[in-house]
C-alpha cells in the first residue's frame, strides 16, 4: 500500500515537473518572438505642435530580409523609347532655332531651349558598375521627402527633376517632393506651375517663398515641412537615375545618424548628354574654402559599389534621417545665400558622432551651368561672412589656416553665434584637429594647410619669340589662351591693357595664373593639343607639368609632350618633345632649381601640421 502511494507521487512529480519545462518553454519561446518582431520607435511625422509622432519600424537587432528594389518593368519600358535625348544621348538645335537658343542660354546658362524638346519623362543609360544591378537592400527602408529649392529655373528642367524622381523611386518609399520657390520672378513658375502641379503630380508640393530667402533658407523651409522620416536634397535641374534610392536609404536604415550621398554624373548643359563625371572621390576642401577631393581609399576599391566614407560633401545632393538632421539644428540659419553649408553640414555630422559616405550605386545626373545667369544679390561677401561662422565654430585653431589666405575674413562680422556654439557643446562634439587626423588624415598632404614653394613662378617668355610671353587674359567662352606682347617689353601700354602674364609652377605640379585656383589644362591626346584653363584639382594627369632648365621645356603629363608656340598666330599648344625645336623653349623669370630637385618627392616639400 505505502509503496502504491510513493509510486503515484512519482508520476504526479513527474507530471508536475513536465508541467513546468513545457510552461518554460513557452514563455521563452514567447518572449523570442516578441522580441523579433517588437517595434522600434523612429521619429517620422510632425504633430500639430511641430513634434514629431513616433512610427514603428523592426527593432535593429532583429535582420530584415534584403531584397531586389529594381521595377523591371519600368527598365524594359524606358530601354524600348525612341526620341531626342532619350538614353541621355546627346541632341542638338536646327540652325533656324539658334536666336531662342542664344535667347534662353542668356538666362538659364544652359540650353532650355533643347531642353524643352526633350522629354520630360526622358529615359536614361545605366551607367552603374554591373555590381549594382545585383544588390539587394533591407525590405524596411524608411519612407522619403525630397526637396527641391530653386529661384528661376527654366520649366523643363524643374519638372524633369520631380519626374525623374516619381519615375525611378520605389511609390512606398517616395513620401513626397516639395518644390520650394526662393521667389523667383518667372511668371510660369506662379500660377501656372502650381496648375500643373495639382492635375498631374499627386506626391508633389510648391511651396512660395515671400521673400529671396537664399539657397540655405530654402532648402531649411522644405525641411521644415517635410513628413518623411529621410530628408533627400535634390538640385532644381538634375535626373534621378535607375534604382537611385534604395542605396542612399540602405545604410540611414543601419544607423540614423548617417548622411549619404550619390554620385553626381554630369548632364551636359549644351547638349544634354548624360556621363559619368568618374568612379568615385572623396570629398575635401582647400584653405580658401574651394572643394576639393582626394582619391579613394585601397579598401574602398576593392568594393567598387559599397558605400565609401568622404570627409565632405560636395554640396546640395544628400540624404540624411529628419531626426538626425535636426538634432544637428539643420542648417545653421546665419549662412546667407549660398556658400560653405556643405561644411558647415558635413564637419559637423561628423564631429558630433555621425557617418557621412558616398554610395556609387546611387547615381544622379547634374547640369553643370555654362555661367551663373543669377545677378549679385546685394548682400556684400555673404560667402566670406559664411565661411567665417564656420571657421569660428568648428575649425578651432585650424581657422588661423583659413585666414592666412583670406587676411580680410578676420575682419568680417559672423553675427551672432551662440546658439551653434551652444550645438556642439551640448552634442559634446569632438574637435576640429580630431576631424584633420581621423577622417580627413590625407587631406595635409595633398592641401596642405602651409604651402612649400613654387618651383618656379613669373612670366613664360618664349625663347623662339623673346618679344612674346603667355597670356590667359583672353580665355573665357570659346577662347583659348596662348601668348602676346611681354609686359615687360610694353610698358607704355601696361596701364590701359589688361595681362595676365605672372604664372605659378606650384608645388602641386601644376601651372596657374597667380594667385587663381583655375590651372593649365591639356584633355586632348592628339597632337598639337590646345591648351585651357580648369579648376585645379591636384590630382596631375591632365594639369601636371614639369619644368626642364636645361632643355628649356615646359613638359606636360605622365605622357610628355611639350609646350609649343605657333608665334604667327600667337596660340601654344602641346607636342611631340624635339630637342632641336626653338619655339618648344621657353625661360621662367625664376626658378627654385632646389625645389625642382625634389620634384619625384614632392612629400619632402611639405610642412605638414602636426
Amino acid at each position: 500500500m505505502r509503496v502504491c502511494r510513493i509510486k503515484k507521487m512519482r508520476r504526479n512529480l513527474m507530471s508536475f515537473l513536465k508541467f513546468l519545462i513545457m510552461s518554460l518553454f513557452v514563455v521563452l519561446l514567447t518572449v523570442f518572438v516578441f522580441k523579433l518582431v517588437r517595434p522600434l520607435t523612429l521619429h517620422s511625422e510632425k504633430d500639430s505642435n511641430g513634434d514629431y509622432k513616433t512610427i514603428q519600424l523592426p527593432l535593429k537587432n532583429s535582420i530584415p530580409k534584403r531584397i531586389d528594389w529594381h521595377d523591371y518593368e519600368k527598365i524594359r519600358i524606358e530601354k524600348d523609347r525612341i526620341g531626342i535625348g532619350e538614353h541621355g544621348k546627346p541632341a542638338h538645335l536646327s540652325s533656324s532655332e539658334k536666336d531662342l537658343e542664344d535667347s534662353l542660354y542668356k538666362v538659364n546658362g544652359f540650353n532650355g531651349a533643347l531642353s524643352d524638346k526633350i522629354s520630360l519623362r526622358r529615359s536614361l543609360p545605366d551607367i552603374r558598375n554591373v555590381g549594382c544591378q545585383k544588390k539587394n537592400y533591407s525590405s524596411e527602408l524608411p519612407t522619403v521627402s525630397v526637396v527641391v529649392p530653386f529661384h528661376n529655373e527654366h520649366w523643363s528642367t524643374l519638372l524633369r527633376t520631380a519626374y525623374s524622381v516619381i519615375d525611378r523611386s520605389p511609390p512606398q518609399l517616395l513620401k513626397e517632393i516639395i518644390l520650394v520657390d526662393d521667389f523667383s520672378s518667372k511668371e510660369f513658375l506662379k500660377d501656372k506651375l502650381d496648375d500643373f502641379v495639382r492635375a498631374n503630380l499627386s506626391k508633389v508640393q510648391v511651396v512660395h517663398l515671400p521673400a529671396r530667402q537664399g539657397l540655405i533658407l530654402a532648402r531649411l523651409a522644405g525641411a521644415k515641412i517635410a513628413t518623411g522620416e529621410v530628408l533627400l536634397f535634390l538640385d532644381s535641374h538634375t535626373e534621378a537615375n535607375v534604382n537611385w534610392l534604395p542605396p542612399l536609404l540602405d545604410p540611414i536604415a543601419e544607423d540614423y545618424r548617417t548622411c549619404v550621398c550619390p554620385f553626381i554624373d554630369v548632364i551636359a548643359h549644351d547638349t544634354f548628354e548624360y556621363r559619368a563625371q568618374d568612379e568615385g572621390a572623396r570629398g575635401a576642401f582647400d584653405w580658401e574654402f574651394y572643394y576639393k577631393r582626394l582619391p579613394l581609399l585601397p579598401e574602398d576599391k576593392k568594393h567598387p559599389t559599397e558605400p565609401f566614407k568622404s570627409p565632405v560633401m560636395a554640396g546640395g545632393l544628400f540624404a540624411i534621417s529628419a531626426k538626425w538632421f535636426w538634432e544637428l539644428g539643420g542648417y545653421d540659419e546665419g549662412l546667407d545665400i549660398w556658400g560653405g553649408e556643405q561644411y558647415e553640414l558635413s564637419f559637423k555630422i561628423w564631429q558630433c558622432g555621425g557617418t557621412m559616405f558616398d554610395a556609387p550605386c546611387s547615381r544622379v545626373g547634374h547640369i553643370y551651368r555654362k555661367f551663373a545667369p543669377f545677378p549679385n544679390p546685394g548682400r556684400g561677401d555673404f560667402v566670406g561672412k559664411n565661411y567665417k561662422r564656420v571657421a569660428e565654430v568648428w575649425m578651432d585653431e585650424y581657422k588661423e589656416y583659413l585666414y592666412n589666405r583670406k587676411p580680410h575674413y578676420r575682419n568680417i562680422d559672423p553675427g551672432d553665434l551662440t546658439e551653434q556654439k551652444s550645438i556642439r557643446i551640448n552634442l559634446n562634439c569632438k574637435p576640429f584637429k580630431w576631424f584633420i587626423k581621423e577622417v580627413a588624415f590625407d587631406l595635409p598632404k595633398k592641401y596642405p594647410p602651409v604651402e612649400p614653394k613654387d618651383f618656379a613662378f613669373g612670366e613664360i617668355r618664349s625663347v623662339a619669340a623673346p618679344e612674346l610671353c603667355i597670356d590667359t587674359r583672353m580665355y573665357g567662352g570659346n577662347k583659348r589662351f596662348g601668348v602676346d606682347i611681354c609686359v615687360s617689353d610694353n610698358s607704355g601700354n601696361a596701364k590701359t591693357i589688361q595681362h595676365e602674364q605672372q604664372f605659378q609652377l606650384s608645388w602641386a605640379r601644376d601651372i596657374r595664373p597667380k594667385g587663381r585656383t583655375m590651372c593649365w589644362d591639356v584633355a586632348d591626346p592628339n597632337d598639337k593639343a590646345p591648351v585651357s584653363l580648369f579648376s585645379c584639382h591636384g590630382y596631375g594627369g591632365n594639369q601636371l607639368w614639369r619644368y626642364k632648365p636645361d632643355e628649356m621645356w615646359l613638359v606636360h603629363g605622365g605622357n610628355p609632350r611639350c609646350l609649343d608656340l605657333d608665334p604667327a598666330k600667337k596660340i601654344i599648344f602641346v607636342s611631340k618633345c624635339d630637342s632641336k625645336s626653338e619655339t618648344q623653349k621657353w625661360k621662367i623669370e625664376d626658378v627654385n632649381l632646389k625645389q625642382l630637385e625634389n620634384w619625384d618627392d614632392p612629400s619632402k616639400l611639405l610642412d605638414l601640421i602636426d
